[in-house]
C-alpha cells in the first residue's frame, strides 16, 4: 500500500470521532443507530481497527455524509455542485451545498404575492438565517409578521411555526442557511 493511502486510512479514525462529536452523539447512540458495537466504534476512532465498507456504510447514513466526505478522500473530478431545484410551499429552492452536513445553504425564489393566508406555516427542528437578495419578503413567525427588504436578514428557531412569501407582486429572492441540529447560526459570518 502506498504512503498516501496509509495516511488517508490513519486519518479516518480521528475524522470519525470529530464528526460524531460535532453531532453531539455518544458512541452508544451511534452504536444503537448503526447496529455496530461500541467497542468496534471506539477501536475505529482510536485507529486500532482499519475501516471497512461494512462499518463505514452504516456511519454514512447516521452522519448524513457521503463516504468520500466521511473518510476524507481527496477530491477528484468536477468540484462544482450541480443543484437540482425543487418546489415547496409555492417557492423554488435551489440547493447551494451538498445535502450532507449540518448546515445547508440554499437560494429561495418566491413568486409574486400570494398572501400569507394561503401559505401554511411549518415547524420542524433546526435554525434558519435568511438574507433578502431581491424584492421584499413577508416572514410570518407564529402571530408575528415582518417585512424584509433587500439587504435585511433574519434568524429564527424553525420549531416556531413559520412561512415566507413575497410581499409584493414581484419575485423575491432569499439566500438561506439552515442548521439541522437546531443551533444558532450566529457564529457563522456572512
Amino acid at each position: 500500500m502506498d504512503d498516501s493511502l496509509n495516511a488517508l486510512l490513519r486519518g479516518v479514525g480521528p475524522r470519525l470521532r470529530e464528526v460524531r462529536q460535532s453531532r453531539r452523539l455518544t458512541l452508544a447512540q451511534v452504536a444503537g443507530r448503526t447496529g455496530l458495537s461500541v467497542s468496534t466504534l471506539s477501536r475505529l476512532e482510536s485507529g486500532k481497527r482499519r475501516p471497512s465498507l461494512e462499518v463505514l456504510i452504516p456511519l454514512t447514513a447516521v452522519y448524513r455524509l457521503p463516504l468520500d466526505d466521511l473518510v476524507g478522500a481527496p477530491s477528484v473530478g468536477d468540484p462544482r455542485i450541480h443543484p437540482r431545484p425543487f418546489r415547496r410551499d409555492g417557492g423554488v429552492y435551489v440547493p447551494l451545498t451538498r445535502d450532507s452536513g449540518d448546515v445547508v445553504a440554499f437560494k429561495l425564489v418566491l413568486p409574486g404575492h400570494v398572501g400569507l393566508q394561503h401559505v401554511a406555516q411549518r415547524s420542524h427542528r433546526g435554525y434558519e438565517r435568511l438574507f433578502v437578495l431581491r424584492g421584499r419578503a413577508l416572514l410570518r413567525l407564529g402571530d408575528e409578521v415582518a417585512v424584509l427588504g433587500v439587504g435585511e436578514a433574519t434568524e429564527f428557531d424553525t420549531r416556531r411555526p413559520h412561512s415566507l412569501v413575497s410581499s409584493t407582486g414581484e419575485v423575491a429572492e432569499v439566500l438561506g442557511l439552515f442548521s439541522r441540529d437546531g443551533r444558532s447560526l450566529r457564529a457563522w459570518a456572512f
